[in-house]
Order: C-alpha cells, then sequence, then structure tokens
C-alpha cells in the first residue's frame, strides 16, 4: 500500500512553475466533493489571489490529462482549478474542519520534504555550471535574452561583493 506521503507527492504537478495540486484530488483528501470545495474558495476569493490559486487553460488541462492517466476519464463542465502551496495552506482557514486541519498538515509536511530534498542535493552550483554551458553554446545562434539569463546564472554562481563597513573603527 502505497503510504500518505507518497500519496500526496503523486499529487503534486509543475504548472507555470508553481508546484500545484489540482482541485479534485484536494477534494478527494478532504472528503468533500470537488464542487463544494469550489463553492467555498469563491466565496472566499480575496483570500486566493493568482499565485495561490488558478485555473488550468484548456491545453494546460489537455496536457495533464494525457500525461496521468488518472484524469483522462475526469469529464467536467469546467477546466479545473489549481492551488498552490501558499493556496492549500489558504484553504485550511476556508474548509474550517478537523479533517481540513489534519489533512492540511500532511500536505504541508510533504511540501517541506520535498524543498528539503532538492536543497541536500549538494551539486547544485555544478548544475548550474553546467547550464550555463550549455546556454553559452545555444547563445551562439541565438539572442541577447538567453545572455541576460548566462548572466543571472553567473550571479547565482559569484560570491557576494564584499562591503565598505561604515562608521567609526578603531584598530587594534
Amino acid at each position: 500500500m502505497i503510504d500518505k506521503l507518497t500519496q500526496i507527492q503523486n499529487m503534486i504537478h509543475e504548472i507555470r512553475g508553481f508546484k500545484v495540486m489540482i482541485d479534485s484530488d484536494l477534494a478527494r483528501l478532504y472528503e468533500i466533493e470537488t464542487k463544494a470545495l469550489n463553492r467555498t474558495v469563491k466565496r472566499n476569493i480575496e483570500r486566493f489571489p493568482d499565485f495561490f490559486m488558478f485555473q488550468l487553460s484548456e491545453e494546460e488541462w489537455n496536457n495533464l490529462r494525457y500525461q496521468f492517466g488518472t484524469f483522462k476519464n475526469d469529464v467536467r463542465k469546467y477546466r479545473p482549478y489549481v492551488f498552490t502551496e501558499h493556496g492549500v495552506l489558504m484553504l485550511s482557514s476556508v474548509l474550517n474542519s478537523k479533517k481540513a486541519i489534519s489533512v492540511n498538515i500532511e500536505i504541508m509536511v510533504t511540501f517541506i520534504k520535498m524543498r528539503q530534498f532538492v536543497f541536500s542535493q549538494g551539486d547544485t552550483n555544478e548544475q548550474i555550471a553546467e547550464l550555463r554551458k550549455l546556454l553559452m553554446l545555444y547563445i551562439e545562434k541565438n539572442d541577447k535574452r538567453v545572455n541576460e539569463i548566462i548572466i543571472a546564472l553567473n550571479n547565482l554562481i559569484e560570491q557576494p561583493p564584499k562591503t565598505k563597513k561604515i562608521g567609526f573603527h578603531v584598530d587594534e
């Protein structure tokens, strides 16, 4: 049997650069209908800016459905809403139930563990350097926007510049 952490990890997708969970998956975890979850969110829409929750485009929804077989039988009138980590956290305040609180804690632990795993990978600077090399090859044939990305990657690798001390200093 798949453990709860793995089950939740499998429900997290990357869309538009965000790690998100789909409304129907969240509703299943909270043991409520998707319609009820979305209705509650819409009643509290001021708590859900675009970087907490957004509706998938038709193309995003189709890609997700075909990428993961679990959604191919999902027929609904409307495209699903997805919730970022912050949106999921906000759900616990609007779905005022013990189940919502306990599920949210499990989801937050999963996001934290995923983040810790990413940060525990020690060769991040080497990966950035490798990306820089690939981009250098690519830039020879492409526009200056790629050059701006390379500059940003270089700045990530370089040590921050030393700053001058301000104020009076006594030399010993």
